[in-house]
């Protein structure tokens, strides 16, 4: 589906009408949903405290923690949105429609893991580590913002076909 643009443009939808219903229909999407902004709650807190140790000195093993459950919320969003790929695409990673956003999100999971590699084998001081992590945080922001514009595509194409 190729709705003309005002400027003359094609632009190529998201889903196809199959795929919106696959979409619509699947828990996975809800599962989605609710991971997303928690992650992002996690996320939030987790930067304020490693940002009050990088200030302070103070809460190194809170803010260790925080990173350690900020991964594992990226790891579970992450494996369940392959699912939702799978079910929505038939495919598990790299559907067409995201698959520059999977690409950047195996960058940001790379940066988290790094992390806990460094922080198991004690290949960084903690002020090391506190920076890998703030490297993932930034990498996980242009990701997050990369599905904010897909979520936005997705709204317009369902206004678009209403």
């Amino acid at each position: 589906m190729t709705p003309d643009m005002a400027d003359g443009h094609k632009r190529v939808a998201l889903y196809t009408a199959e795929q919106r219903a696959r979409r619509d229909a699947t828990v996975w999407t809800t599962v989605q949903g609710v991971l997303a902004p928690a992650q992002f709650l996690v996320f939030v807190v987790s930067l304020i405290l490693v940002l009050r140790y990088l200030a302070t000195g103070l809460g190194y093993e809170v803010a260790t923690w925080s990173i350690l459950i900020k991964t594992g919320f990226l790891y579970l969003i992450m494996i369940t949105g392959a699912i939702w790929e799978k079910v929505v695409f038939d495919q598990y990673l790299f559907a067409e429609p995201f698959f520059w956003e999977d690409v950047f999100s195996f960058a940001v999971i790379a940066l988290h893991t790094a992390y806990i590699w460094a922080l198991l084998t004690g290949a960084l001081s903690p002020v090391g580590l506190m920076l890998l992590a703030l490297a993932a945080y930034a990498a996980y922001v242009i990701n997050a913002g990369q599905f904010l514009l897909k979520l936005r595509a997705a709204r317009l194409q369902s206004e678009a076909m209403a």
